[in-house]
Formats: structure tokens, C-alpha cells, sequence
């Protein structure tokens, strides 16, 4: 019998809204792309775009940045952190992180991971009395958050200032309180493959009017600070502007444009992304030889990604397991893979970090996981295939490594 095959691409998006590419065009034809060239009577679309998205996060300031790592970087920045700062961060997270530490001068003490994909609570305390690190990267890793009761419970206790990476969890929420509004400061990303889609582009958000005005210095203001929207008083620009850096990572006006047509557009997606996601899920955990977390009650999460464990198989097969079915369509990437793949890689990759310590659960819970997108152009069937696509591969190769 012919194997089935998935036919759709897991890269495409959906469309950027007529409005949003409308307004782009209308900005290209005047030319003024820049966030502070404004003509007489110009809609700011940049600083419109801080209030909507401030008012949507339920915070007080946002500033509009080239990319989610560059907002990681600039959030490091305000809260203080000089070189030679023990940074704490969860080892599971993407290139930008490390690459954001590296970028500041802090030295990453990197913890490990439980078995949910969520930083470990007790190594993250041993760690955080051990090194007396007072900074904690929080990278909501592939949308998993973990219990935000405990984290901000030891970073109170040890006084630690709490940044979170909110690149995957856009929209998620703790107990209620979106993802973001726990730490001093959060950044997100609007990179194509985020919750919304501006090429490259993210946000930093906080609650602090001082951190708040030092960033929009340093992202490049110079003095033109008045034209920003969701921003602090005159008079706390007054105490910083001449202290902080200009590190020039400002957003301009057709990213703006495309992200006020999607941002009316995002709780209908986040439903959508879950319907999908809880199909997958259900899916896999029927699966024989794999492991999905369950996810926590508390826990309101964006699923625009799947993770899940191959424990069925070895880990010499999985290369040719995940090869078996990209040849039917379906692109699974591998967290295991000692050599960096695409977006995948471990924590020992990054050798310009310096000798990292052995992580042992991280490495035991990446060496057989394995990643999928879920874009917005599948559907409810598309899932169901894939699934059987997966499940029937998994089935030949668990078969064929018993056999031998």
C-alpha cells in the first residue's frame, strides 16, 4: 500500500491583513519609514502600535524594538547587569539567549531543565544560593511556563531581578496574569514565526517608568523620546537621558503597520492555535513510545509549537526516523542532535559561552525530543495526518529495533 504524505509547507504563514499591507504601501510611497521622520499631521505608527500592544499586555510601557533578541539584550541593559554579572537562565532556550548574555557581558549559569520542559526549581535555588547570581533570564522555552508561584517565590528570597523571554508565550497566561507581567521586564518577539508576524521585530514591556525610559534612549531615540506613545513622564527622561547608551534597535514604521492589522486579530488566533494544538496533542499522547507533558491547569498556553520524546527509539535511529518523515511532509527537528541543526541546539554548542557544566537531566530530556510547528494554514484533518504519518513511522522503526 502507498504511504500517505503530508503536501503542505510547516513555514508558511498566514497572510499579513489587507489593512496592514494597505497602510505599509501608503508608508513606502511617502518614504518616511523612519519611527521619528514625521510630517506634519503623520500618524505615528510605531508609538500607536506601543499603546495598543501596552494596553493588550495590561502594562504601563512598551517600546518597540528590530527584533525579540535585541529587546532580550536591551532588557538585560536597564535592569542593571554590567559585565562580569552571574546571570541565571534554563539551559532548554534558543540561540538569541545565550547570544543576549554574551552581548551584555553576563556570564550564564545555565540550570537545568525538569522533565516537563519547565527550569528546575531546586537546581534554580542551589544555583541562585551558590552563586549569588542576582539576575534570572526566564525563557518561557517552546511555550512551557513553569509554575511562576515558585519562580518569583525564590527570586524574592534571594533578591534576584526577574527578565522574562516571552518569544513563545505571547498571549499565554499563570493563574490568569498574562506571561510577561512577572518579572521587572519582558521581551517578545514578532520574528514570521511568532504569534504575530512582522519579518523581524519584538517588544520590550515593563511596569517601571525609570527602566521604561532608559530603554527608549538606548533603543535609539536620541532626544525624540516625546514622540513615543506608551512611555514615561518628561521628568524620568530628564534623570536618565544623559546616562543611557544609544544601542540604536529601534522598530520602524511598515513593521509597526503590519502588526496594528494583526494585533486586533490575535486572541481569534490564539484560540485557533490551540484548537489545533490540543488535536496534536491528543494524538501523541495515544501514541505507543512517546511522552508529551500534560499541561498544567494553571496554565493558559499558545500552542504554535509541539514538543515530544521518542522513547521508543534509540537515539542512533532518530536521524533516520525524523528523515523518514520529512520524506512524507512531515519536518520534525531534533534538540538532541549534538550538532546544531536549523533553529535546534543544545547548550553545549555554544562554545562562546566557555566550559559549561554537565546538565545531565537536560541532556537526558533533549536527547530523544523532538520539535514540530503548527502554523496557522494547517487545519483539524492536517493534524490528523500528520499524527498518523508520525505514529505509523514511529511504529516501523520501534519494530524494526526490536527485531534486531
Amino acid at each position: 500500500m502507498e504511504k500517505r504524505v503530508f503536501s503542505k509547507s510547516f513555514t508558511q504563514q498566514d497572510a499579513i491583513p489587507e489593512a496592514g499591507i494597505a497602510r505599509a504601501i501608503e508608508l513606502m510611497q511617502t518614504g518616511r519609514l523612519h519611527r521619528y521622520n514625521l510630517a506634519e499631521g503623520d500618524i505615528n505608527d510605531v508609538s500607536q502600535l506601543e499603546i495598543e500592544y501596552a494596553k493588550w499586555q495590561e502594562v504601563d510601557y512598551c517600546i518597540a524594538c528590530t527584533s525579540g533578541g535585541y529587546a532580550i539584550q536591551l532588557g538585560l541593559r536597564v535592569c542593571g547587569v554590567k559585565p562580569g554579572d552571574k546571570i541565571l537562565a534554563n539551559a532548554y532556550t534558543l540561540a538569541p539567549v545565550p547570544g543576549a548574555i554574551q552581548n551584555v557581558g553576563g556570564v550564564p549559569v545555565l540550570v537545568d531543565i525538569d522533565e516537563n520542559y519547565h527550569i528546575d526549581m531546586a537546581d534554580l535555588e542551589a544555583k541562585a544560593a551558590a552563586t549569588g547570581a542576582r539576575y534570572l533570564l526566564l525563557s518561557h522555552m517552546r511555550g512551557h511556563i513553569a509554575d511562576m508561584d515558585q519562580i518569583t517565590d525564590i527570586c524574592r528570597r534571594y533578591d534576584i531581578c526577574l527578565i522574562e523571554d516571552c518569544a513563545h508565550t505571547m498571549g499565554a497566561k499563570w493563574r490568569g496574569k498574562r506571561s510577561g507581567n512577572f518579572g521587572k521586564v519582558a521581551a517578545f518577539s514578532t520574528q514570521t514565526y511568532k504569534h504575530m508576524n512582522s519579518g523581524e521585530g519584538g517588544f520590550l514591556v515593563t511596569n517601571d517608568a525609570e527602566m521604561a525610559a532608559r530603554a527608549v534612549v538606548s533603543s535609539g531615540s536620541y532626544m525624540l523620546y516625546g514622540r513615543h506613545g506608551a512611555r514615561p513622564a518628561d521628568d524620568v527622561f530628564d534623570a536618565v537621558r544623559l546616562y543611557a547608551p544609544n544601542y540604536s534597535g529601534r522598530m520602524d514604521h511598515v513593521r509597526a503597520a503590519m502588526l496594528r492589522a494583526q494585533l486586533p486579530q490575535i486572541d481569534d488566533n490564539l484560540a485557533r492555535w490551540n484548537r489545533l494544538y490540543d488535536r496534536l496533542h491528543q494524538h501523541v499522547l495515544e501514541m505507543q513510545g512517546t511522552v508529551i507533558p500534560r499541561r498544567k491547569q494553571e496554565e493558559f498556553y499558545v500552542g504554535s509549537s509541539i514538543q515530544f520524546r521518542a522513547e521508543s527509539l534509540s537515539r542512533a535511529v532518530i536521524p533516520d526516523f525524523v528523515s523518514a518523515c520529512h520524506a512524507r511532509g512531515v519536518e520534525l527537528k531534533w534538540f538532541g542532535d549534538e550538532t546544531p541543526k536549523a533553529f535546534t541546539s543544545r547548550y553545549d554548542s555554544w562554545k562562546y559561552l566557555g566550559d559549561m557544566p554537565e546538565l545531565p537531566n537536560t541532556l537526558h530530556i533533549l536527547d530523544k525530543t523532538l520539535d514540530m510547528r503548527v502554523p496557522l494554514t494547517f487545519d483539524i484533518e492536517d493534524c490528523d495526518l500528520i499524527c498518523d504519518i508520525i505514529a505509523e513511522e514511529l511504529t516501523r522503526f520501534s519494530s524494526f529495533e526490536a527485531a534486531s
